[in-house]
């Protein structure tokens, strides 16, 4: 009998990316930091309840603890698309451990007030916002491709849990051992990632070419998401129930202290709730992403989310409340697991980290200014009325937005194209040469017109998700049945980084073009740089005899 549970996890780890110790190690390193920042967030939260009777003051530790993102998400998406990643984890995990060790003494000492709370928190959270990207990044580092999606599955139902049970977790260390022991444990948590750190070899090499510089990276990221339907599908559905769902955890700790008549024991109590109800959501993760659509699943979360919030805001009986608790668990993990993972399945390796990264601010900044204003609301006309009305606008927004509908990426979607041709050029240009103007030329027979436009239009997207600047369709006048695409790329750089960026289904997507030229004619392609008067000034004074 005592063989039997030892069999079915051998079965279960034959078949799961934990099996490879290095993702194992990294894998419970990364539930430890979760764990280490949620408690942080929710200790500090009741900390801030203890030193002022104001609900926005309460509030203001969740906008402290994720405002950071505001301010420096889109640059650490991009600093962990183009620095090693490992560097990254190292330095964060350092300030995130000192900072909480340093609260944690403080509080300990008696000598935290609610502004040096807010600074701390302010700080932590900064730390976290650099941590996350590169360690949601990083998944693949450590697994096959074939492996990829159960293990980002994994790590995003990890993250999910450790932000539900840890808030549990804080309150029950907090109730018995008080704020500033609670604040200690937490720290230590983040040292849990250290020991994957030790063996981890490296990071994925990147694409060949010239490494982009922050600020350029910054901006391929915003086009990327921009003309990527499938990234802004779940930034907008991260927005909608971010803003919302911000209200639960945001007066959690005025919920048990005003609403339900209790101290530490009762905000406990609730992140109990919350957390049993996440690790219950998280379990059956894996198998509905297997059987069920993404968006099915995301709109299931949003429901029981509203009908949960609902049920908190109409009681004032403790059972209640915290059966309301266990829903809103079920449904925080549902929906923020299942985007995490369409995020991470969707974003080609390149921008991988810059996808998480706006993904996370998406989020995090509708928690910070969705938090202050929920804060306010319940300030002016009480918790009950707060809560109903972000539920109210939970439904409200779902319907507005019903056609923005998310999915899981194909390998297709994310996996480089076949390697492209060598280019006929004279002469390389300079990485910061440009801009760079391409033209293909195509000759179209008249019956293949119709289908070939509507191809051609479908390419778009893919060279201005890749990097260009501009994109249009020419007909030729003098010469019946020809047709030229131009686009820009801003620089030489940027163009051979577009060219390497190609997935397997942009290639599909050109092969389509293709297959619509005229038999025996080449298609042409064309690269011009931009010159300027001062280039021309410059190349006559090479020219010139010495």
């Amino acid at each position: 009998m005592n063989q039997f549970p030892a069999a079915v996890a051998s079965r279960l780890l034959a078949s799961s990316p934990l099996r490879h110790t290095a993702f194992r190690l990294f894998y419970f390193g990364s539930i430890g930091v979760a764990l280490g920042y949620t408690m942080q967030a929710t200790i500090a939260a009741w900390l801030m309840a203890t030193l002022t009777p104001s609900p926005l003051m309460v509030a203001l530790v969740q906008t402290a603890s994720t405002a950071p993102t505001l301010l420096f998400g889109l640059v650490a998406g991009t600093l962990a698309d183009i620095v090693e990643r490992r560097k990254i984890i190292l330095a964060t995990l350092l300030v995130l451990f000192a900072s909480t060790l340093i609260l944690g003494g403080a509080t300990i000492a008696g000598i935290t007030g609610p502004v040096a709370l807010l600074a701390l928190t302010f700080v932590i959270g900064a730390g976290f916002t650099f941590y996350l990207p590169a360690q949601q990044a990083s998944v693949n580092e450590f697994v096959s491709r074939k492996e990829l999606p159960g293990a980002v599955a994994l790590s995003a139902v990890a993250f999910n849990v450790a932000r539900a049970v840890g808030p549990a977790l804080a309150g029950s260390v907090a109730a018995w051992q008080g704020t500033g022991i609670a604040f200690v444990i937490g720290a230590f948590f983040f040292t849990m990632m250290l020991v994957a750190l030790r063996t981890w070899k490296g990071r994925e090499r990147g694409l060949p070419g010239v490494p982009e510089r922050l600020l350029s990276g910054v901006r391929s990221g915003l086009r990327y998401a921009r003309h990527s339907t499938a990234m802004r599908s779940l930034i907008i559905r991260n927005l909608n129930f971010a803003v919302c769902a911000s209200a639960f955890w945001a007066l959690l700790p005025v919920i048990a202290r005003d609403q339900l008549g209790l101290g530490a024991g009762g905000f406990g109590l609730l992140s109990a709730g919350f957390g049993t109800g996440a690790v219950m959501g998280a379990l059956a993760i894996p198998g509905q992403l297997q059987s069920r659509s993404l968006n099915a699943i995301v709109t299931s979360g949003v429901l029981l989310w509203t009908l949960a919030v609902v049920l908190i805001a109409a009681t004032g009986i403790t059972a209640l409340a915290v059966a309301g608790a266990f829903c809103a668990g079920v449904a925080w993990v549902t929906v923020f697991a299942s985007l995490s993972a369409g995020t991470q399945s969707s974003a080609p390796s390149w921008v991988r980290a810059r996808a998480v990264g706006m993904n996370i601010v998406a989020a995090q900044a509708s928690l910070a200014i969705g938090s202050a204003f929920w804060g306010a609301l319940a300030g002016a006309v009480g918790t009950h009325v707060a809560l109903a009305a972000s539920a109210g606008l939970m439904v409200v927004l779902h319907l507005a937005n019903r056609r923005v509908r998310v999915v899981m990426g194909d390998e297709a979607d994310v996996t480089p194209g076949v390697q492209l041709p060598d280019m006929a050029i004279a002469a390389e240009p300079l990485p910061d040469d440009g801009p760079v103007l391409i033209q293909i030329e195509y000759q179209i027979a008249s019956e293949n017109r119709r289908a070939f436009l509507r191809a051609i239009h479908a390419v778009e997207t893919i060279r201005r998700r890749n990097g260009a600047t501009s994109w249009r369709v020419f007909r030729d006048l003098g010469q019946e049945g020809r047709f030229v695409e131009r686009y820009i790329i801003a620089s030489w750089a940027e163009y051979m980084r577009l060219r390497s960026r190609m997935t397997i289904a942009d290639r599909k997507v050109l092969d389509g073009v293709d297959k619509f030229q005229q038999k025996g004619v080449p298609v042409r392609v064309s690269r011009l740089l931009g010159i300027s008067a001062s280039d021309a000034d410059e190349s006559e004074e090479r020219a010139s005899p010495r």
